[in-house]
């Protein structure tokens, strides 16, 4: 409503005198402020903020009359009253200077376009010359305790029990009179007024009093603390004429100020707290409405400290109150009790290092021009010992003596559009005004259209670039979504046009558009307009125009219209006036409608206008967008008059008027939906009571047929029903979905300290007929814990807006200045779910069924399961915690609804993992036991909330409960490859078995490598030294060294405290590699090792003749070739009889064109898209690559295929694409892609100039590429083939080094098979596979062939050793292709040299850095490594060193 902003100012007085101002008091329209001290009055104007003339009195007469007390204002200005210590009243006339005359005045540049063009214009922006002349004074014989302007009288009370009335003008005998208090009867109704009790006034006089319009009578504080009202039965205010009612059991009041557009009393206590009375129409007594206090949740140790309410002030247009009292300190509430600001408590009352402040006393205070300020004049005894802190500030700015005039502060207030222009509200933007500048929560344009828009393209308006509106689709909807409207915390600040500002200020309306793109402003006169898109204002081009109009029922949009409802000088009468956005400002191009009288309020409900007028009637217009030239114009047609005179008692106590499509008969709605888009009935905030006038429908209907010809005959309206109390705020919309028809048919109310309400519509389910009796409507309350300012209906949340403080005490020392006083104040923007309110309302009145209708139509807002746990999460504090027996409780009722949704299990778990233990018990009396929830959680696959209710059933059950189903979530968790929870898994069975573990298993703090990030990530930090003698192989004796260091996993224990869990939990581990190495599942095994830290070497050595053994090798091969995407081999005809025998060229090219490829430049996908085996009569998967890049139609059979020639240009295309081409993908989640070997083409052409590749070269270059698979398998098979060979599992190593195609790994292995430490069934076993394999090659896969010619002679050699021959024709050698397949060996491409990795020394050895979690590449060979080396190295090369670090 109303936010404080920046800090206060403080304005100082440049007369110098010793007097310190005490009392502060406005004119009517608050453009002047009379400010006393003892002998002085002084006016100063309000913008800019001077002094303008002070009158100071002479000691004589200061001596006669005694110091000044208080002061009023005539309500014309023209005259001002000063009460005086010694029973007199000053009356002073104020002369205003003559036309020309003013104190200060503008000074405009050379050309400036504000000159003087209408009489009596220049006023608005200067401060005028006044001077004061004192009359003649009035003794009124006793102390005056009250003064009171009335129209034409001035009212004063005095400490003799005395009213006075006084004529402005004719003080003589005739103008005055005086009634004493006893005279005048006092009841508690008036009802009982002529018979009842009455009141003993002996020797009471008032002490406060306050004149209230709309209840026409005075709000009186008696000197006995008592509360009363008194009513002048007539027009004239005479002693028989008067009527007073008392407030029971109220004595200890202080002070009292009314509030009109309400109707309200505001009384202060003794206590500190506020009591807000109403007068009850039938009887007429005093009732209590609502009280304004501090509670101890708060503020609990200021709340019983704060002393006597000493002053209150309503704002000029009635929506808030501020309190202060005589301990110091502001607070600021809404009309219904609403806290916005207490400066008693946070940043206001402590500073940085927690000491406290004190709080600012305060003697009299003021709102400015429509409540932009408030002018404030602190109090300072000088009677006091210590000395107050007002001193202590004049000294730091000005010498002692003699100083000036103490200053006054002025505090800056912005405030919401809703609280003058009420027609904002059916809009979801949150639009506040500060004096010279808009504060919006509208995001980008771009995204204004929403995704619902049915337009597909937005046409732009040729005048300002605008977006056209379209004309509405009803439904369609016009939401902006969450993106713009909560997209950050930051406002978007328009300044207003200067030049509008300084002749129109104070701006006192202001509005916006639905699209939030659009503003209007008015000011003093006329109105300007701001566009979002242009970011330009608009204002009337002819400057008589402006001044000629002032706004008084408000502004609204209407598509791209602004109307208006104002008054014309010129003609003297009141109009309603459209003017077009794009169009300039001029009324030429205006849709002007005359109104036979003063309209108060204006609001815009689809193509309707609704005015509220000051002879209480309501109009309803129609609005129609007629598209001529040159400018497009509205045409506004009456369509029916309502009075209202009847049910309201004055004009002024209207605070909004709205027309809706709410009603409560769904009969209608199932009968006839489209009729949800009709304007049905008016809402009426009547003085904070909402009046509901709906549609007569009794009468006969007028069908849609009939109605086609003469459709302005309109249904009339019921008499007005009173739906709720104390609103001050109603929020509804125009737009309707279908889907969410419980939010956008509801009717939303902000009822201050009550929280908010909703009406919400309950329809039946399935179109079924309604039960009769069920209500059609439910009232339902609710609290939130911000100021609503605006309600999203289909996202279900409310915006708001909250003050924030930022401290500044970087000014210490004797003196404090201003801003270390005050913390600098800004305004936040925020927003509350509201869902979880409604839902559990309905579920309180078993209202299920709805709620279920309501909550499945939410569901899909991101939110939704926030709402769910705060919906446990509330009703769970609120019952466990319950001191009594609660008879009907709700946990199993929500816990019941709950279920109807597939998030139940992590609602419950998050829910319980937010609230303390105590209360788990409660909670899962009433959800069910978690050991079954837990198991509900693996059926279902969610192993994370398995794994939240783990440490629920480790705080609720006996260890060996949570052990077995740990091990069980364990076993799954392995199964799938969550390789993070299965390290927690680890940690909290270790953890559970030692006793260490109390608490939920923290989040480590270092990312462990996880599964989603490539191949195996190889052990960070660990170092393997694979290490073979190049004798030992010379002599045929089989030795198996290993020196293996690294933790045994993620637990911080040390493996020398072996105990019962590690044993376990390796048991366990174990099983799961057995159990992957018996599928074949290779890669699944090297990533289980590589993630928890399994020592795969360790455990091959065990089982390397039990488990560790391969059973089929062609089908290994093949798995081996799926799970690692490498691609079958495929033998071109032309490599029979290749040309290529330059092995510089083949190494430089070979090795250059496989290191480029860096590991995330490859796509790598799931499983699911790894290319089929090449079985039979299979494409190959060289060949699908080849159809997608030439489109060519090779693929009739598999050997056709496979003999057919390839030309170079397509592998080149291909190449130089993306690599997702032929990189098909991998195992593992990473999805970059990047493009290949661009670059490095260059390099190849600079390392090989010298060479002159011919045709033939490049397609075998080619084809040797393409029958490898990815490089990051490439490497991983590396790694495998180390564990296996280290690990002395033959039977791997031979089917790795066939895929490979890697003869030294052959022949190795060979030699190793003569050693008589292996047994004879791994030789058998090699035997038959290698047998096999041949066979499958001979037939399925002829890629394998010059492989397996290579090797033959080691093939040979085993065949013999075991006596059997084996068919020769199997084995052709062909020279050209031996020799280059034996390159891809650890020589070859594949294999990068020690040399190469910089900075690190393996004799022979090959390097593989440590990979980077996106998957590593080994380093190119450098450039000035003679390749020719390279290979001789790895012919001779017999084993590697593997080093990882």
């Amino acid at each position: 409503m109303y936010f404080l902003t920046g800090w206060p100012r403080r304005l100082l007085c440049p007369l110098r005198s010793e007097e310190e101002p005490f009392h502060i008091q406005p004119s009517s329209q608050r453009f002047y402020f009379a400010v006393l001290s003892e002998t002085q009055l002084s006016v100063w104007f309000s913008r800019p903020s001077v002094l303008i003339v002070s009158y100071i009195e002479s000691a004589k007469a200061a001596a006669q009359f005694g110091s000044y007390q208080k002061a009023e204002w005539k309500p014309d200005d023209s005259m001002i009253a000063v009460a005086t210590a010694k029973g007199y009243i000053l009356l002073f006339d104020v002369l205003g200077g003559r036309d020309d005359k003013y104190l200060y005045e503008p000074v405009y540049p050379k050309g400036s376009p504000r000159v003087k063009v209408t009489p009596g214009y220049k006023e608005e922006q200067c401060a005028p010359a006044l001077s004061l002349e004192m009359k003649k004074p009035v003794d009124l014989e006793a102390p005056i305790t009250s003064l009171q302007s009335l129209q034409e009288d001035l009212l004063v009370c005095t400490a003799d029990g005395y009213l006075h009335v006084l004529h402005w003008d004719g003080l003589g005998s005739n103008g005055r009179k005086a009634i004493c208090l006893t005279t005048i009867p006092f009841s508690l109704d008036l009802q009982s007024a002529r018979g009842g009790p009455s009141l003993d006034l002996e020797g009471v006089y008032i002490r406060c009093m306050q004149y209230c319009v709309t209840l026409d009578g005075f709000a009186v504080v008696l000197s006995d603390g008592r509360l009363g009202f008194i009513t002048p039965l007539t027009t004239t205010i005479t002693a028989d004429q008067l009527q007073g009612v008392w407030a029971a059991d109220v004595n200890d009041g202080t002070c009292v100020a009314v509030n009109n557009k309400y109707r309200l009393m505001a009384f202060g206590c003794a206590s500190g707290s506020v009591l807000v009375y109403m007068i009850d129409t039938p009887t007429g007594s005093m009732q209590l409405s609502h009280k304004l206090e501090l509670t101890p949740k708060h503020y609990p140790d200021i709340y019983n400290k704060t002393g006597p309410v000493k002053l209150i002030c309503w704002s000029p247009d009635y929506s808030v109150a501020m309190v202060t009292w005589e301990c110091g300190g502001l607070s600021l509430w809404s009309v219904f009790g609403a806290q916005l600001i207490c400066t008693l408590g946070e940043d206001f009352a402590y500073r940085s290092d927690g000491t406290k402040k004190d709080p600012i006393k305060i003697s009299s205070m003021s709102w400015g021009a429509e409540g932009y300020h408030l002018w404030v004049v602190l109090s300072n005894r000088r009677g006091e010992g210590r000395r107050s802190r007002k001193e202590e500030e004049e000294e730091m700015v000005t010498p002692p003596h003699p100083s000036p005039q103490a200053g006054i502060l002025q505090f800056h207030f912005i405030k919401s559009a809703l609280t003058v222009n009420p027609c904002t509200s059916n809009q979801e933007q949150v639009l506040l005004h500060g004096e010279d500048r808009l504060y919006l929560t509208c995001g980008d344009p771009s995204q204004v259209n929403s995704p619902s828009d049915t337009h597909p393209h937005t046409h732009l308006n040729p005048h300002d670039g605008s977006p056209l509106p379209h004309p509405p689709n009803p439904d369609s909807s016009l939401s902006q979504g969450l993106s713009t409207l909560l997209g950050h915390k930051h406002w978007h600040v328009v300044q207003i046009h200067s030049t509008y500002l300084e002749s129109n200020w104070p701006i006192r309306f202001a509005a916006i558009d639905t699209a939030g793109q659009c503003m209007a402003v008015a000011g003093r006169r006329g109105f300007a307009h701001y566009s979002l898109f242009t970011r330009k204002w608009k204002l009337f081009g002819n400057i008589s125009q402006e001044q000629n109009m002032t706004v008084t029922g408000g502004l609204a949009w209407w598509k791209d219209f602004v109307v208006v409802a104002c008054y014309n000088f010129t003609d003297q009468q009141e109009q309603l006036r459209l003017y077009q956005r794009s169009s300039n400002l001029d009324n030429a191009f205006a849709s002007v409608t005359k109104l036979h009288s003063d309209t108060l309020l204006l609001n815009v409900f689809r193509d309707m206008i609704i005015l509220f007028r000051a002879d209480c009637s309501i109009c309803l217009y129609s609005i129609e967008r007629r598209n001529g030239s040159p400018h497009p114009t509205a045409s506004v047609e009456l369509l029916q008059e309502v009075s209202m005179s009847r049910y309201i008692p004055h004009p002024a106590l209207v605070v909004s008027v709205t027309l809706t499509s709410v009603r409560t008969e769904t009969g209608i709605t199932l009968k006839a939906p489209q009729q949800a888009c009709m304007a049905e009935s008016i809402m009426l905030n009547l003085a904070g009571q909402l009046i509901m006038l709906q549609r007569d429908r009794s009468g006969p209907q007028v069908r849609d047929k009939d109605t086609s010809a003469n459709n302005k005959k309109l249904l009339p309206f019921c008499p007005p029903v009173v739906l709720a109390q104390c609103v001050e705020n109603v929020w509804t919309t125009c737009r309707s979905n279908r889907k969410k028809r419980h939010l956008l048919e509801a009717l939303w109310l902000s009822c201050g300290e009550a929280g908010m309400k909703v009406w919400l519509p309950l329809f039946p389910r399935d179109h079924r007929k309604p039960h009769s009796f069920l209500s059609r409507r439910i009232m339902l309350p609710f609290h939130i814990n911000i100021y609503p300012l605006a309600v999203l209906f289909e996202d279900a949340l409310v915006l708001g807006a909250s003050n924030e403080t930022v401290l500044y005490d970087g000014l210490q020392g004797p003196s404090e200045p201003l801003e270390a006083l005050f913390p600098y104040c800004t305004v936040e923007r925020t927003s509350q779910i509201y869902l979880h309110h409604i839902l559990r309302q309905l579920l309180v009145r078993n209202l299920g069924e709805q709620a279920l209708m309501l909550a499945q139509s939410c569901a899909s807002l991101p939110y939704f399961p926030h709402v769910m746990e705060l919906m446990v999460h509330v009703v769970l504090e609120e019952e466990a915690t319950s001191r009594e027996p609660i008879p009907d409780p709700l946990l199993p009722t929500v816990a019941k609804f709950i279920t109807e949704f597939p998030l139940f299990l992590q609602t419950i778990v998050h829910c319980a993992r937010k609230t303390e233990y105590a209360l788990w018990n409660y909670l899962f009396a009433a959800v069910g036991n978690p050991k079954d929830l837990f198991e509900e959680c693996l059926m279902a696959q969610d192993l994370d909330t398995a794994a939240s209710y783990l440490i629920i059933l480790q705080n609720m059950e006996v260890p060996a409960v949570s052990r077995q189903h740990a091990t069980l979530l364990f076993n799954t968790a392995l199964e799938q490859g969550k390789w993070d929870l299965c390290r927690h898994m680890i940690r909290f069975l270790k953890a559970i078995g030692s006793g260490e573990m109390d608490t939920p298993p923290p989040t480590p703090t270092t990312q462990e490598p996880s599964s989603s990030t490539g191949g195996f990530e190889f052990f960070r930090n660990r170092s393997i030294s694979l290490s073979q003698s190049a004798d030992a192989i010379a002599t045929g004796k089989f030795n198996l060294q290993k020196t293996f260091s690294m933790p045994a996993g993620p637990s911080a224990k040390g493996r020398d405290a072996e105990c019962a869990e590690n044993m376990y939990i390796d048991l366990m581990l174990w099983r799961h590699a057995r159990h992957l190495l018996e599928q074949v599942r290779l890669r699944d095994l090297g990533c289980f090792s590589a993630q928890l830290g399994f020592e795969l070497i360790g455990w091959l050595c065990r089982e390397r003749n039990r488990v560790a053994r391969v059973e089929d090798f062609v089908s290994a091969l093949k798995r081996l070739h799926k799970d690692f995407l490498w691609p079958f081999p495929v033998t071109p005809v032309g490599s029979i009889s290749s040309p290529l025998k330059n092995g510089r060229c083949r190494a430089v090219l070979s090795t250059r064109l496989l290191n480029s490829q860096s590991a995330d430049s490859l796509l790598n996908s799931d499983m699911d898209t790894a290319p089929p085996q090449a079985a039979s009569a299979n494409h190959s998967w060289l060949d699908r690559l080849e159809e997608r890049a030439k489109d060519m139609d090779t693929a009739s059979s598999a050997h056709s295929d496979q003999h057919s020639p390839q030309t170079h240009d397509a592998f080149l295309s291909l190449l130089t694409n993306k690599v997702e081409e032929y990189s098909v993908g991998s195992a593992t989640d990473l999805t970059e892609t990047s493009s290949v070997v661009d670059g490095d083409w260059t390099m190849v052409d600079e390392n090989s100039s010298t060479l002159s590749l011919s045709q033939a070269e490049l397609e075998h270059i080619s084809m040797e590429l393409a029958n490898k698979g990815p490089h990051k398998s490439q490497v991983q098979l590396r790694y495998l083939l180390h564990v296996f060979m280290e690990a002395g599992c033959l039977e791997w190593c031979v089917v790795i080094g066939l895929i490979l195609r890697d003869a030294n790994v052959i022949k190795q292995v060979i030699g190793f098979l003569d050693s008589p430490e292996v047994p004879q069934e791994t030789v058998q076993s090699v035997q038959n596979g290698l047998l096999a394999v041949d066979t499958w090659v001979s037939t399925d896969c002829l890629g394998y062939k010059p492989f397996l010619n290579l090797i033959q002679p080691q093939l040979q050699e085993l065949m013999d050793s075991a006596a059997e021959q084996v068919q020769p024709e199997a084995f052709q050698p062909t020279c050209q292709s031996s020799k280059l397949s034996g390159s891809d060996g650890p020589g070859g491409a594949a294999v990068p040299r020690a040399e190469d990795s910089r900075g690190v020394a393996a004799p022979l050895g090959l390097t593989l850095p440590s990979l980077e979690p996106a998957g590593g590449f080994p380093r190119p060979p450098s450039e000035d490594c003679p390749p020719e080396q390279t290979e001789e190295q790895g012919d001779e090369e017999g084993a590697y060193d593997c080093t990882l670090s």
